[in-house]
């Protein structure tokens, strides 16, 4: 039992440490998001915590960076902006690929996986953008536009999905492993 706490806590601290990273200056859409899914549904054992807890790093993140960083473009304070639901859909679909696709971790795999993951948010999400703002004509063209518009932020979500993938996943498993060694002392 004292291992599968202290493999809770080292999983939740890895993803705070890389939940706390969209708070600080990068490339746009260079975030941890897509890694946090896919790092939660493969360690967590509980479900419900595998896809509450990445939500739930999103949701408070999503929080300070619409109250503090960006309240200018917000009138009052602000718990979901408009649209959230085709990201926050796009994460839990990542989760469930996560939980299916990573039973049996290898490096080629996570590869796979995390540009997968990453093509999920990038069509999900902009597929909303299209849908739900007055930028594009809704018809195929609009789509197309879209879509267009938004590859320059696909090489963020791309880039931030394998380095936080390689990051969670490679720092568990190393101290993870350290760990081990410590307790069979």
């Amino acid at each position: 039992m004292i291992r599968d706490n202290q493999n809770f806590y080292l999983i939740i601290g890895l993803i705070l440490v890389a939940s706390f990273s969209r708070l600080i200056p990068h490339y746009p859409n260079f975030t941890p998001i897509c890694a946090i899914a896919l790092f939660g549904s493969k360690y967590f054992k509980n479900r419900f915590i595998a896809f509450a807890i990445p939500l739930l790093s999103l949701f408070i993140s999503d929080l300070i960076i619409n109250n503090f960083f960006l309240k200018s473009y917000f009138n009052d304070f602000v718990f979901f902006y408009q649209g959230f639901y085709w990201q926050y859909g796009s994460f839990i679909l990542v989760a469930i690929l996560g939980r299916v696709a990573l039973k049996k971790l290898s490096v080629l795999k996570l590869f796979g996986i995390s540009i997968v993951s990453s093509m999920i948010f990038f069509i999900i999400s902009n597929f909303g953008v299209w849908l739900t703002s007055v930028f594009y004509p809704k018809n195929i063209l609009g789509l197309i536009s879209c879509y267009s518009a938004a590859v320059p932020f696909y090489y963020g979500t791309f880039f931030g999905s394998l380095f936080y993938s390689t990051f969670l996943f490679g720092s568990y498993e190393y101290l993870n492993k350290k760990a081990y060694k410590v307790l069979i002392r």
